[in-house]
């Protein structure tokens, strides 16, 4: 029998039930032949990340906020981007020039041009820290807030992404097709839903948008024979499910019906297919953004957020990040300041024409651009020997420049959710080092999205696996620069 959870604020009410060991993602992985041989509570299980409905009127999230988060894995070095310290000595500042932003005063290395050229439309905050040092700590502090410096196999709270898909899911059905929490090539490592369950992951996308053969499978079906199977199926699965519902103690097969429409409509409303379709962009929108993997992805996030999803993360890694796929330019990975070169220019496109668009299509209000990852980068340069040869990396034994973890003083970038823009909030000292102003933590980070979502964090409580009231944020207010 299924677990339920409760939710606190002021009051106790209680959570939506059916939390399987199955996900929306392994229900996609089945296909078509899968969904016809399903049971409805097998259906109801694999529940998708928020209830869905089959109308077509999308007026239910015109109005409702959404975030996408833009996840860089392994931590960006602040100093050779947002926060340059052309002062600072030779082992500290790195080779890169500064160049204004449209900010004045605000100051961007060379890396950036076109992030610098609208400025205006963003705040970078130069303060935030944490307290781990290693990847998995200092992502589970920064995706749910714990404040644990070990690192863990797997999260032990949620993430911020499943808290709010979860919550949302408590306000009633959506209209709407899509689902609620979408990942693009989302983080792949150290978040999850922890004790809410895999029903409040995200509906994930992988792959390359920017292939030609790219394709989302088993969504927006248009075969009108598959369809009419799908549905004979599934009225032959409730007549055999009848039987059980005289032994449902607790009530849980009452909504079967619904959870199979919902899986119904992911299959088989065109709206789904359309949404993920990039080749209703123009050509000139997808050059803007880049014709690569991360210009890709970001397009898509809009084009998702626009049609309704309210939370969506997409993480930039890959090949585009040099030999080891990711941000962590240690220099054993990377030589530091190739490998920024390297992704420079599609990160700054991609970030770049995102954020415009969330202006120019007015969805400034409704939707919030965070860009971040779990630390910044030493300032002091290192140098070791590389482990190999690859973009960005120069043969293995080859002495080269790195810079390590450094959780202490990092920046992260927020635009759109009706916030004050062209502000820089918060310093650090004239190495880099250390926060000398306005110091923020992930809580103060996390309640900042929530708000945005309209979620009270300081008042909120969901049951733990031992049904213990938990937190979703247990340090932290939101950041009043960041609050519109």
């Amino acid at each position: 029998m299924s677990q339920s959870r409760n939710v606190t604020s002021q009051s106790l009410c209680p959570g939506p039930g059916g939390f399987g060991h199955e996900s929306r993602r392994s229900f996609m992985r089945l296909g078509l032949a899968g969904f016809a041989s399903m049971s409805l509570p097998g259906v109801m299980r694999l529940q998708a990340a928020s209830p869905l409905a089959t109308g077509d009127d999308a007026s239910d999230h015109r109005e409702k906020t959404a975030v996408i988060m833009v996840w860089k894995p392994g931590g960006c070095s602040h100093i050779d981007t947002y926060d340059p310290k052309p002062h600072a000595g030779s082992e500290y500042r790195g080779p890169f020039s500064t160049i204004p932003t449209q900010v004045p005063g605000m100051h961007f290395t060379e890396l950036l041009p076109r992030q610098a050229k609208i400025a205006d439309k963003f705040t970078i905050l130069r303060s935030m820290a944490q307290g781990a040092g290693g990847h998995p700590a200092g992502s589970m502090q920064m995706f749910s807030g714990d404040s644990d410096t070990r690192d863990k196999p797997k999260p032990r709270l949620p993430d911020w992404m499943s808290v709010a898909n979860y919550l949302r899911s408590l306000e009633g059905p959506r209209t709407n097709p899509l689902p609620t929490y979408v990942g693009v090539n989302p983080p792949a490592a150290y978040n999850g839903p922890a004790y809410l369950g895999d029903a409040y992951s995200p509906f994930s996308v992988t792959g390359d948008p920017n292939a030609p053969n790219f394709v989302v499978p088993n969504i927006g079906l248009t075969d009108q024979n598959e369809i009419q199977r799908l549905g004979r199926r599934a009225t032959l699965r409730q007549k055999l499910d009848t039987l059980q519902r005289a032994f449902d103690q607790q009530g849980e097969l009452g909504a079967l019906d619904q959870f199979e429409t919902q899986a119904m409509t992911l299959l088989t409303n065109p709206r789904t297919k359309e949404a993920f379709d990039l080749s209703r962009e123009d050509d000139r929108t997808r050059d803007r953004y880049g014709r690569n993997t991360w210009g890709q992805q970001l397009l898509l996030a809009r084009r998702l957020v626009e049609a309704g999803v309210e939370v969506l993360t997409s993480s930039l890694r890959g090949p585009l990040c040099g030999r080891v796929n990711n941000w962590d330019d240690h220099a054993v990975n990377h030589h530091v300041f190739d490998a920024l070169r390297f992704r420079a220019d599609a990160y700054d496109q991609a970030v770049t024409a995102l954020i415009e668009d969330i202006y120019d299509r007015g969805l400034d209000k409704r939707v919030l651009v965070v860009v971040t990852g779990e630390f910044g980068r030493t300032p002091k340069i290192s140098y070791q020997p590389s482990t190999g040869a690859g973009n960005a990396s120069a043969p293995a034994g080859t002495k080269q420049p790195g810079r390590d973890h450094w959780p202490r003083a990092f920046s992260n970038l927020w635009a759109g959710g009706g916030i004050q823009t062209g502000q820089c909030i918060g310093a650090t000292d004239k190495r880099g080092e250390d926060v000398t102003e306005r110091r923020c933590g992930p809580g103060d980070f996390l309640a900042t999205i929530y708000r945005h979502l309209g979620i009270d964090s300081s008042n909120v409580l969901i049951e733990d696996f031992n049904g213990r009231p938990t937190p979703i944020v247990n340090h932290g207010k939101p950041i009043p620069e960041l609050i519109s």
